[in-house]
């Protein structure tokens, strides 16, 4: 199996069940045009959020990782009437074309872009003492993902699905000698979810257009 295969097959779902999306495809362009990286979820895995957060009707929607809003905006459109999505975005550049993008898609009355290092927002939104949320994507960088974790716990409730993304590392998660802190990060958010007493978890391994990679999917059982 090769890259070529798993992005052609990618490639082949999204055309049969992922439909045109004028929207989001200018989301894609405005965001490379920009100079992002290109590192958004493919169309297929954004499908699969969106469908993950309706399948518990997610009224309120915390992402760690804005980049230019793509997931944002699958994300969003899984919402209720008065639902909203908090995003928490650490560079400013992104932070205003993933605000375009909203406003482009029609979503920017429900999408509430946080800037600035997740670390530093993540307590100032426990401050404000927000309903719980619902639904958690964390897809910001890997080094601290434990600590996003813990903190998607306090913010969270009994049945909220947290998802994060990027936990295989092109297989790389199994070597405990590397020095890549993103490997490093994920590795230690496997040794504190193995012990976690409060969470339901397991991960998937993934290919595709995005390459070999894999999620992890956590149900709060308790906070």
């Amino acid at each position: 199996m090769t890259q070529d295969i798993w992005t052609t097959v990618d490639n082949y779902v999204s055309e049969m069940l992922v439909s045109p999306d004028k929207a989001l495809d200018a989301a894609l362009e405005a965001s490379s045009d920009a100079g992002l990286p290109e590192i958004a979820v493919a169309p297929n895995q954004g499908k699969f959020l969106m469908l993950l957060a309706r399948s518990i009707n997610a009224r309120n929607i915390l992402e760690i990782g804005t980049l230019g809003g793509y997931s944002t905006i699958w994300l969003a459109r899984a919402l209720p009437e008065g639902g909203r999505v908090v995003t928490l975005e650490a560079v400013a550049r992104h932070a205003e074309v993933a605000r375009a993008n909203f406003k482009r898609a029609g979503l920017a009355d429900v999408i509430d872009v946080r800037l600035g290092k997740a670390l530093d927002t993540l307590p100032r939104l426990a401050a404000e003492k927000p309903d719980p949320f619902d639904f958690i994507f964390i897809d910001a960088d890997k080094e601290n993902i434990p600590d996003y974790f813990t903190w998607s716990l306090k913010l969270a409730r009994p049945g909220s699905m947290i998802i994060v993304d990027n936990v295989i590392r092109d297989g790389e998660v199994i070597n405990a000698r590397s020095k890549d802190p993103s490997v490093r990060g994920v590795r230690r958010f496997n040794e504190m979810l193995k012990d976690e007493k409060r969470v339901s978890a397991t991960s998937i391994q993934t290919v595709g257009v995005k390459g070999y990679d894999g999620f992890t999917l956590a149900l709060v059982d308790k906070v």
